[in-house]
């Protein structure tokens, strides 16, 4: 029996997860964890055979606890799992040190599979990911502005993509507007961009929406 910890900020997916695993003779959600302090907790109260791990929990995200959890438990295993852009979080989450990752619109089957091969000490990309993940680890410094961005750049860069304000963004990550607005100048610098609509111009001419 494979057992794993959950970690969601999602009760519906969290729930979901669970009774698609319940459905397998070999799977089974052990724990939940709605964020990141949480989780620490369920993986000191009890071990598992696998983390299933997304990248955007509020407040700390899941890339910043994945480098917590690596000092503690360095070999254990962890599938990342977003519904943002697949090409830079994924190789974001290898750099961080997971074993995988899967889109959140992933087809069942191939979520199921995933978990397997994660669990068993295999690493797991869906289909779509991994040959645009080998591209960017092969890249130099002369690749796409946008690899440049750290994880939590990146995720402040999807969010204000997709339309949401600086007072949104801070809610969901519990950051100060302040902090928020720092992130995004520091975006549009390192991008060498002027603006928002500049911002999703770029996004959309290397792939990075939804």
């Amino acid at each position: 029996m494979i057992e794993a910890l959950v970690v969601d900020d999602h009760t519906i997916f969290r729930s979901g997860l669970r009774r698609l695993l319940a459905d397998e003779p070999d799977l089974r959600v052990a724990e939940e964890a709605g964020n990141a302090a949480d989780a620490m907790q369920a993986l000191r109260r009890r071990p598992v055979d696998i983390v299933i791990l997304d990248i955007n929990l509020k407040g700390r995200s899941g890339l910043e606890m994945l480098s917590g959890l690596r000092r503690e438990w360095p070999v254990l295993p962890v599938l990342m799992v977003s519904m943002y852009p697949e090409e830079q979080f994924a190789r974001a989450a290898l750099e961080a040190g997971a074993n995988g990752y899967v889109p959140k619109d992933a087809e069942p089957g191939d979520l199921l599979a995933a978990i397997r091969r994660v669990a068993q000490g295999g690493s797991a990309f869906a289909p779509a990911v991994a040959p645009r993940v080998h591209a960017a680890e092969a890249s130099s410094a002369d690749g796409p502005a946008h690899f440049r961005l750290s994880a939590r750049e990146m995720q402040i860069m999807a969010a204000i993509v997709a339309g949401k304000s600086l007072t949104e963004i801070g809610a969901e990550l519990f950051l100060s507007v302040k902090t928020i607005s720092t992130y995004r100048t520091r975006i549009l610098e390192k991008l060498q961009l002027g603006s928002n609509s500049e911002l999703v111009r770029y996004a959309m001419q290397h792939g990075l929406l939804d």
